[in-house]
């Protein structure tokens, strides 16, 4: 069996996975899009993102140029958090906030009867200054208020990446956001997960100068 198996260096083995994703795709992938798309696909192994994903106008250019200014990366969950690549973005100045676990955001949820993660968005947009890019991965609660506060210009992020997993209102809360009057991109349907929202940052720091 082993000899089947052709030893790749593991200094090669992304950009041989890489020549097999582009290889595997249905079509090229327009720029700036497609290194954002192969990175999900990467992570995931999963050739539906290729068409679930959606851009709205500038979003990888938006995203790029906020990371480039030192912003706040705003996640909804550790797991998120956990997986963005922090040496990168700390080269360019910028750093991660998930308040998820903060006992002021517990004591709103549990006295405003809403989730955790929506307190987590309004305590965010309440206590956080400079350019944000809010990272939804897991609750479309987040994004669904994200979305309000948005709407009631209460906070303007440079880029909001909405791609919550799952099956309750994750769908809803993904088409709204299609909406949203800032930047976005959004994973349309179930699929998604906090894997997912790391691998988008990541492939936008990797597309910055000095990002890797």
């Amino acid at each position: 069996m082993n000899n089947l198996i052709e030893y790749v260096r593991p200094e090669d083995i992304e950009e041989r996975s890489m020549a097999l994703i582009e290889a595997e795709l249905p079509g090229p992938l327009p720029e700036p899009i497609a290194p954002v798309v192969k990175r999900v696909i990467h992570t995931t192994a999963d050739f539906d993102y290729a068409k679930n994903l959606v851009f709205s106008p500038g979003a990888v250019e938006r995203g790029r140029a906020a990371l480039l200014r030192g912003c706040t990366v705003v996640t909804d969950t550790t797991m998120a958090q956990a997986g963005i690549n922090k040496r990168a973005l700390e080269r360019l100045g910028g750093k991660t906030a998930c308040f998820i676990a903060h006992p002021e955001v517990a004591r709103r949820a549990k006295e405003a009867g809403t989730t955790r993660s929506a307190a987590a968005v309004d305590f965010a947009a309440e206590t956080l200054t400079g350019p944000l890019l809010f990272v939804v991965g897991n609750a479309p609660t987040a994004l669904l208020r994200l979305r309000e506060l948005v709407e009631a210009g209460r906070v303007s992020p440079e880029l909001v990446i909405g791609v919550p997993v799952g099956f309750v209102n994750v769908v809803e809360a993904k088409e709204l956001a299609l909406t949203l009057s800032v930047p976005h991109i959004v994973a349309r349907g179930r699929k998604g997960g906090s894997n997912v929202a790391a691998a988008i940052v990541n492939a936008l720091l990797y597309g910055c100068p000095g990002g890797r």
